[in-house]
């Protein structure tokens, strides 16, 4: 019997990730670069282990790597939307925002022959329209928040956050929020990134960064019921040598743990009835 679900997820971004930071240069897109170098091990590593994941992928990407996007598709794995160039969401208009997700839905539909029914944003973060165009789109689950760690809850729309008064939480949608967080993504643990303004040291361990990891999950199975770990993972990062074979003895843990390893889309639509009390 299982003792919970693990959801791997890789956001593919490219080349896309650089772009939306202003680097173009050769050295930054060579970065993203490697992130469609990548997906075949990936790949690879996911059949041998028979996982089944989901990709978030931005329609820069699958323009840009048409065949390694065909590929994730063809091996069944999701695609679920991720903005179209990394934009990051809260910058953005409404106009922008749904124009944006309907050229990416469009080019998701056109691979795979169905609309994506999840969603992530580049940024992890919402404007006050996300959730209403996710609605507009059918979409059915969202991955962007952190309202709890292993317990997927339903997405709201119409928060405000006056200055001069308590917090007011809008009404639940009736998206599917598939939390993450930053403790569970290998971008700020393995990636060293260097800006003007800032130097995001990384490069930790791998095998220490998936034990933590393996932690959460253990402490999940323990305490949280038919509870849910989201991994964020990116090809550009994890797919980098031996970091290959970290991410193979974490999911032999995860095994060890009687865990599930299930699709994003699957988790939503099955824990989604119980959520809106249909």
């Amino acid at each position: 019997m299982s003792r919970g679900t693990v959801c791997l997820t890789f956001d593919f971004d490219a080349i896309s990730l650089w772009m939306a930071r202003g680097q173009t240069t050769p050295g930054p897109v060579s970065r993203g670069e490697f992130g469609a170098y990548a997906i075949d091990r990936i790949l690879a590593l996911m059949r041998r282990a028979e996982v089944p994941t989901t990709f978030f992928i931005p329609g820069h990407t699958l323009e840009t790597y048409p065949a390694q996007s065909a590929a994730v598709a063809e091996a069944g794995h999701e695609i679920a939307l991720h903005g179209y160039a990394h934009e990051p969401v809260s910058m953005l208009d409404r106009v922008t925002e749904l124009a944006v997700n309907r050229r990416s839905a469009a080019l998701i539909e056109k691979l795979t022959g169905t609309p994506p029914a999840g969603h992530r944003t580049p940024s992890w973060d919402f404007t006050e329209h996300t959730v209403d165009i996710l609605t507009e789109l059918g979409i059915v689950y969202d991955s962007s928040l952190m309202g709890t760690d292993f317990e997927p809850y339903l997405a709201r729309s119409g928060d405000r956050c006056p200055a001069d008064g308590p917090f007011r939480f809008g009404p639940d949608s009736a998206v599917v929020e598939l939390p993450v967080s930053w403790t569970l993504d290998d971008y700020p643990h393995l990636e060293y990134v260097r800006t003007p303004q800032i130097v995001m040291p990384g490069l930790q361990d791998s095998d220490a960064m998936f034990d933590r990891f393996l932690r959460d999950v253990h402490y999940m199975t323990e305490t949280v019921p038919d509870g849910v770990v989201t991994v964020t993972l990116h090809p550009q990062v994890v797919g980098r040598g031996a970091r290959m074979s970290a991410l193979e003895r974490f999911i032999t843990g995860c095994r060890a743990l009687d865990v599930t390893f299930e699709r994003c889309v699957d988790v939503a639509r099955r824990v989604r009835p119980a959520l809106v009390g249909v």
